[in-house]
């Protein structure tokens, strides 16, 4: 993504980027944001115990730091959140920046708080924390009763604090007693990346008689229900030629393949793993299936809309503030196996229905591009940063 020298430009900021680096959600997001960030001419600076999966580009104004976590036998627990805290501290002195930007609260938002405090005995600074809740932090993992104090205590102490959907703000204030206002900037979507030429080599080699294809991407966690996607498609193929791409991997990974081979269906489905390049999958996807117990936004869903796939999905938390009913894709309640399979059945069998509502997903993607998304994160920023 290239910037407009007509945006508005901002005082180049030093930014601290602190994520989990792998294939999620929020792993992504951060990674796009900084990346975009440094695009725009500010420094950041990602802070987490590997280097996040997309990025995969030199960029001057990009530089990644390293958390180790030293061993010994006395832990039985390496404690990551002491040593990201220390990384953080290091960081913060060492190149001055402006602030640090956490995704996902745990343990992220209380390790920024310990480093706060550090560099306000240190060097007498006061460093603002900014906190974006992605989903799971809050819905799940934070709910637990061995989290949750620490949870409200650091969302609380944040400077400011983030949720990429109305869904998961709403959330967050019922679940935990917070007490600072709650900001929703949702997710972003690169367009330009996603909308892409299908490679008709590549297409082929998956549908070698023309047939439908369908895709899921996920974690394969309990979550993303991946069994439902596998049946879904089990009642597709009774009516519409298709085959499944199954993208990333998990825990459940084992048993949806398992069920597959019992379902006899295992042929048409083929398991890619971890992929990078997703757009090249995405490109060439007639249908987008992401039947999952909960979306605090659903990010796959949105870069499957940008490469104009059309999503069936559960209408779980967010879902419903990407994809619209009927216009750009299909939601029905989770678990509704039979619901979604008769969508999917319908679109693939009206060949102009599916390339209006294909369209359709696209312009709706469209309103999330990266190019709307990035200036209102620079506009919070600078509320904070030193002027």
């Amino acid at each position: 993504m290239k910037w407009s020298s007509l945006e508005p430009i901002y005082n180049t900021m030093r930014i601290g980027i602190v994520c989990y680096p792998t294939f999620g959600g929020s792993g992504v997001l951060a990674t796009e944001l900084g990346k975009a960030l440094a695009d725009k001419g500010h420094q950041v600076h990602f802070i987490t115990y590997q280097q996040p999966v997309r990025l995969n580009e030199f960029n001057a104004n990009i530089f990644y730091h390293e958390v180790r976590v030293p061993t010994y036998p006395l832990f039985d627990y390496p404690p990551y959140e002491v040593a990201l805290a220390s990384a953080m501290v290091d960081v913060i002195i060492n190149h001055d920046l402006d602030l640090l930007h956490v995704h996902y609260a745990i343990p992220h938002a209380s390790a920024a708080y310990m480093a706060k405090q550090i560099v306000k005995q240190k060097i007498n600074r006061n460093i603002p924390v900014i906190t974006t809740l992605h989903g799971t932090d809050i819905t799940l993992v934070g709910r637990d009763k061995t989290y949750e104090p620490v949870v409200t205590f650091s969302i609380n102490e944040s400077d400011a604090i983030t949720a990429v959907s109305n869904n998961l703000r709403d959330i967050t204030y019922q679940t935990f007693k917070i007490t600072k206002e709650i900001e929703v900037i949702y997710n972003f979507v690169d367009v330009a990346r996603f909308d892409k030429k299908p490679s008709e080599a590549f297409k082929k080699v998956i549908a070698p008689n023309n047939e439908k294809i369908i895709t899921h991407a996920s974690n394969f966690r309990k979550v993303k229900r991946v069994d439902d996607v596998v049946h879904i498609f089990a009642n597709i193929i009774k009516e519409v030629p298709a085959k499944l791409l199954m993208v990333g991997d998990g825990p459940e990974r084992h048993a949806t393949e398992e069920l597959a081979r019992t379902l006899g269906i295992e042929e048409h489905v083929r398991f890619l793993g971890k992929q990078e390049q997703i757009e090249d999958i995405l490109a060439v996807t007639d249908v987008f299936l992401l039947p999952s117990e909960y979306e605090s936004f659903g990010l796959a869903a949105l870069e499957a809309m940008a490469a104009r796939a059309v999503v069936i999905s559960s209408d779980a938390g967010g879902l419903h503030e990407i994809n619209i009913q009927g216009e750009t894709g299909y939601m029905a309640p989770v678990g509704d196996v039979a619901a979604m399979s008769g969508y999917a059945v319908g679109l693939l069998s009206d060949e102009n229905k599916l390339m209006q509502m294909k369209q359709a997903a696209y312009e709706q993607a469209c309103l999330f591009d990266i190019s709307k998304i990035i200036p209102e994160y620079e506009k919070l920023y600078s509320r904070f940063c030193r002027m």
